[in-house]
């Protein structure tokens, strides 16, 4: 391009002398000024107001950000220097950037809610789905990081392009802040303010980070259950309400004659409706009172009338003392006791008895005695497996276990008898092998026959 070209290029150009943004509308987020075919002047004036942030893009790179106020543009302000000393050499490089003004203005009253139901294991109701909704409010904390991850080189960027991103992930916290609370769902009434604080101080940094966006302020205005589990509910709360319940199907009875005598030939279908339906209230509130008036109780079902509560039962004797006869005689002893006379004794006669009982019992029927008796010890290990020997005696070469080589050399003592196996230098004399000498060994005697147990005793 010639230098008159260039000229009367930029002759043309408007020159800018005050750059500002006047914005009324309530959704906008970014705005790019226009600055095509425009040139910015030496001296003019860049005015930021509160609510806003501008940010210079100087050929593709962020180059400076404004905060509120108002500002003098020069040679010596680092965004548009470029610009200035394209004019000093001979205009061959016009001024390549933006200027991107940035609401940081809070934006409210942005609705959320869960399009599921969330499941979640409650500890009093068990199972369940509840939905939640609220607002929430934002506002952009670092102008630089927005820009870079969401608006791009967009001139014009609005909520409704990023509310969709914000409200899916504040729906998928909410559902893991209430599944970690483990907050009741009839209590979360309670702890709206408290999970709002929780959903506010988990999020706002992870959208700092992510879009460089605050998350000021976080509402829930309603958390729900499933219609038909709020209409149980609300049964459960209108039984806990009627309080007698005879009186309440007197007052069902009488309800039934109002209506019965409102239907076009009422007369004796209505005394005879009133009259079933008064019987029927008595009765029912007998059956279900005892004969007594009562009182439903939504945790404990009906009770006494005056909200009464029967006394549990006396907790069970964990001791109790049993009277005993065995080899030692009659003692009245409690059952650890008797299970030590049992292991001590296990052949023989242990019988125990209480009153109430209709005779003496074995300590084995008895619960409490069998419970504490220490189990019996396992009888000792069989013998080991006999080793089997290459044998070489009189009667020739064969293989046998080491019993049957100690019976042969018990029968012949004096006899030729060599046994060899794996493991041995050579052939060897059966009567020099361990396993042949253990097994020549004389079995160990008998233990005494058990003797009787002693006649029961007589009652």
């Amino acid at each position: 391009m010639s230098i008159w070209k260039t000229l009367k290029t930029h002759a043309k150009a408007q020159l800018l002398d005050v750059i500002q943004w006047l914005d009324d509308s309530r959704d906008t987020l970014v705005y790019r000024f226009p600055i095509f075919n425009q040139a910015i002047q030496d001296g003019a004036k860049l005015v930021v107001r509160e609510g806003q942030m501008a940010v210079f893009v100087n050929e593709g790179q962020m180059s400076e950000v404004f905060g509120p106020g108002t500002y003098t543009l020069s040679s010596r302000t680092k965004a548009i220097a470029s610009f200035f000393e394209s004019i000093k050499y001979s205009l061959n490089y016009p001024y390549k950037g933006d200027v991107y003004f940035v609401s940081t203005r809070q934006i409210t009253d942005q609705k959320w809610g869960t399009p599921n139901p969330i499941p979640m294991n409650d500890k009093q109701l068990g199972p369940v789905r509840i939905r939640a909704f609220g607002i929430y409010a934002y506002r952009v904390q670092d102008p630089g990081t927005f820009l870079r991850e969401i608006v791009g080189t967009k001139g014009l960027f609005t909520t409704k392009e990023i509310n969709g991103q914000l409200k899916r992930k504040l729906v998928s916290a909410f559902a893991d802040t209430v599944a970690e609370s483990k907050i009741p769902v009839l209590d979360l009434a309670a702890q709206y303010m408290d999970l709002g604080d929780a959903m506010r101080e988990r999020m706002s940094p992870t959208f700092i980070e992510a879009y460089g966006i605050g998350l000021t302020d976080f509402v829930v205005e309603n958390v729900s259950l499933p219609p038909e589990v709020e209409k149980m509910l609300d049964k459960r709360t209108s039984m806990g309400l009627i309080g007698d319940m005879a009186a309440y199907g007197q007052f069902q009875a009488a309800n039934a004659i109002e209506t019965a005598a409102g239907r076009p030939g009422g007369g004796s279908n209505a005394m005879m409706d009133a009259g079933m339906g008064l019987a029927m209230g008595g009765y029912m509130g007998q059956q279900m009172m005892g004969q007594q008036g009562g009182v439903y109780n939504p945790r404990r079902g009906f009770g006494p009338a005056g909200g009464a509560v029967p006394q549990p039962p006396p907790p069970p004797n964990t001791n109790p003392v049993f009277h005993y006869s065995g080899a030692s005689g009659q003692a009245q002893l409690n059952a650890q006791q008797i299970a030590e006379k049992v292991a001590a004794d296990r052949g023989g006669a242990h019988n125990v008895w209480m009153p109430g009982w209709p005779g003496w019992k074995a300590w084995s029927a008895v619960p409490e005695i069998a419970g504490v008796v220490p189990p019996e010890m396992p009888p000792p290990p069989g013998a080991a497996p006999d080793v089997v020997f290459h044998y070489a005696g009189a009667s020739g070469q064969q293989e046998l276990g080491a019993v049957e080589i100690a019976k042969l050399v018990a029968a012949d003592p004096t006899g030729r008898h060599l046994v060899w196996k794996e493991g041995f230098s050579g052939w060897l004399p059966a009567a020099d092998v361990p396993e042949i000498q253990a097994a020549a060994a004389p079995a160990a005697a008998p233990p005494p026959p058990v003797m009787a147990p002693p006649p029961p005793p007589i009652d």
